[in-house]
């Protein structure tokens, strides 16, 4: 099961190139972010544009502020085969994945992170997925799939989940681009 909400940019206003002032399950800390429909075009991804192959109709980007950051913060489940006792007994891994992407051959990015903290909120492990370059975009526009998966850390409580694009370049567009972010947990049944 997906924790994160709406990874997949589908839920809430949206659909243009205009920003919007919330975005359904996530906190807008910084910028002003907007979620484009595949279909827009105008430079933008297109369903013809490398990106996830079960796409929705929408992708997240950054809007028209240098730097927009989403956040939120994933209680992790309390019981079950995922739940605390399996946390802290090391038998619980993760995985986060996110299609992330930019415009040609412009540098603009995003970033995304899942930070592991313990029930006073100190943070305990950190992965981070991306910026992906113009270089492994192959100059294209689109998306490209990273991930990364470990243990969950023994104290877990929550997960912060944290998308920043960066505008690097010229111009008023923030061309960093994500879709399909994930974070999902699985029991290893064994000891560590």
């Amino acid at each position: 099961m997906n924790l994160v909400v709406n990874g997949d940019a589908e839920a809430g206003p949206g659909g243009t190139a205009e920003p919007v002032p919330t975005v359904t399950g996530w906190k807008v800390v910084q910028g002003a972010p907007a979620l484009i429909d595949y279909s827009l075009g105008g430079g933008y991804p297109t369903p013809a544009d490398p990106g996830p192959e079960r796409r929705g109709s929408r992708f997240f980007s950054g809007g028209d502020s240098p730097r927009t950051a989403l956040l939120q913060d994933v209680a992790l489940p309390a019981q079950g085969a995922t739940g605390r006792a399996a946390v802290d007994a090391g038998r619980v891994r993760y995985a986060v994945t996110g299609w992330l992407g930019g415009y040609a051959a412009q540098e603009d990015g995003v970033r995304l992170s899942v930070e592991f903290r313990d029930s006073r909120g100190t943070p305990l492990a950190l992965s981070v997925l991306g910026p992906v370059t113009a270089a492994e975009r192959g100059g294209r526009t689109g998306l490209v799939e990273r991930t990364a998966e470990a243990a969950v850390p023994p104290g877990a409580r929550t997960a912060r989940v944290l998308l920043v694009f960066t505008r690097t370049g010229s111009g008023t567009s923030n061309d960093g681009y994500a879709d399909a972010l994930s974070l999902t947990l699985s029991a290893t049944g064994g000891r560590r």
